[in-house]
């Protein structure tokens, strides 16, 4: 069974390569290799995310993961909000760059994973200050008292401009919106399936982060496409 699970995690790295990298493999491969190494827990949580979770190819990963904590390093953010947590991965990244007496909350409303997760929340050293939050975002940003200094959008697509407009006037100034898969495996320039409701929301959002004036953005093509959005 070891050796199943081996080939099989081989098999579904190589796959995930393939699907995610808009650059040339050995392009990628070197800006990877001249970044900070993958802590040893994110090795483990992404390999079990691979082995045993559905749809691993939403896991962040070790460059863009490395992106993430860089970010959170420099921001240095009392407060986090996290939309989408699925198996943890991402919200480790952000933590490690959060205040020493920071929250960093989190949503995710896949119950199967929540455990998951919590499992490696507690093998690190931010199990207190990560709040897990289990069901519908939009409800649960409301009910929260804080304010962000940096969020993370890593969610269901066609909600990302109905998160955007919760969370901009909970925003401190000068606070980070990240938002994840906006080049959305390039379908963003392609011709637009008018019952592709993912991509329609995308383009809009795309176009929202470009042109509202309480944000300064820049789209950066890492991965499946990361935004950059700085409130003014």
């Amino acid at each position: 069974m070891d050796f199943f699970l081996s080939i099989t995690y081989q098999v579904v790295i190589f796959v995930k390569n393939i699907l995610m990298n808009f650059l040339p493999e050995k392009i990628d491969n070197y800006a990877v290799s001249h970044s900070e190494n993958e802590p040893k827990l994110l090795q483990e949580l992404s390999k079990e995310t691979w082995q045993k979770v559905l749809n691993p190819r939403m896991l962040s990963g070790h460059f863009q993961g490395r992106v993430l904590s860089m970010l959170s390093k420099i921001k240095q953010p009392k407060v986090i909000l996290e939309i989408g947590t699925y198996t943890g991965y991402a919200t480790l990244c952000l933590a490690e760059g959060m205040q020493k007496n920071g929250t960093l909350h989190t949503i995710d409303k896949n119950e199967e994973l929540f455990d998951f997760a919590k499992k490696y929340f507690d093998k690190s050293g931010y199990a207190k200050n990560i709040q897990q939050h289990l069901g519908n975002a939009l409800e649960i940003i409301s009910n929260i008292q804080d304010t962000f200094d940096l969020v993370f959008i890593d969610a269901d697509k066609p909600n990302y401009i109905n998160y955007f407009n919760k969370i901009i006037d909970k925003m401190n100034p000068g606070g980070i919106i990240l938002s994840d898969n906006v080049l959305w495996s390039g379908k963003v320039t392609e011709k637009l399936n008018s019952k592709d409701e993912s991509t329609k929301t995308l383009l809009a959002y795309n176009e929202l982060l470009k042109n509202d004036s309480r944000v300064e953005t820049v789209l950066l093509p890492i991965r499946d496409g990361l935004t950059i959005s700085r409130v003014l």
